[in-house]
């Protein structure tokens, strides 16, 4: 684990650019979800906790780069149509992500706008389908999706600063503390969701 702070860090140094790198993978991640966000957020939030970088500024970078993230995806949905959209993302998996998508959409609105962001592969198919679906204005979306872009920059930054804080000699101990507070997260909502799931009347 060590190895692999030391590797992230090299990429998110205490250097002003590394703003700039936590903003463009958060943004990038929204329509390519390999590339790791969560793990440049938290890291970025664990050099803060050393005094390595401003921890207002990595919330700000974080935020919007989600944010900018996310519109790209609605103004593509929007652009290209469901028919397109589904034509590139061609597996099973990730169509029936957007089925789930667009059924959340109409049922429960904005709320699963900030939901779908915790929820593994839930941001990619909930803007995307969110920009297809003509009945989802933009104004809904934009209000929506700046809630939800806050909220979770302010989580992994903020994650990551309190893991740093408490291991400041070992910021690596930090960025595991991190990680498995976000698991646990994840997986907690994957049980909420699964546990529905079972207990709806087919």
């Amino acid at each position: 684990m060590r190895e692999v702070f030391n590797t992230l860090v090299d990429a998110v140094s205490g250097a002003w650019w590394s703003y700039f790198i936590v903003f463009g993978v958060a943004m990038v991640d929204a329509f390519f979800p390999l590339v790791p966000s969560e793990t440049v957020a938290i890291t970025a939030g664990v050099l803060a906790g050393s005094g390595k970088l401003s921890l207002p500024l990595c919330i700000l970078a974080a935020s919007a780069g989600a944010f900018a993230g996310d519109n790209i995806c609605y103004g593509l949905g929007t652009l290209l149509g469901e028919r397109t959209i589904k034509r590139f993302f061609r597996d099973d998996k990730t169509h029936k992500g957007f089925d789930w998508a667009e059924r959340m959409l109409a049922e429960r609105g904005a709320y699963i706008i900030v939901i779908g962001r915790f929820i593994p592969g839930g941001r990619t198919v909930t803007t995307f389908s969110a920009g297809y679906i003509h009945s989802f204005p933009y104004y809904r979306f934009v209000r929506a999706d700046a809630l939800a872009a806050v909220i979770w920059g302010c989580y992994t930054v903020l994650l990551g600063y309190v893991g740093g804080k408490t291991f400041e000699n070992a910021p690596w101990k930090g960025l595991l503390l991190a990680f498995a507070f976000a698991l646990a997260v994840t997986g907690s909502i994957e049980l909420v969701r699964y546990v529905r799931k079972r207990r709806a009347p087919s």
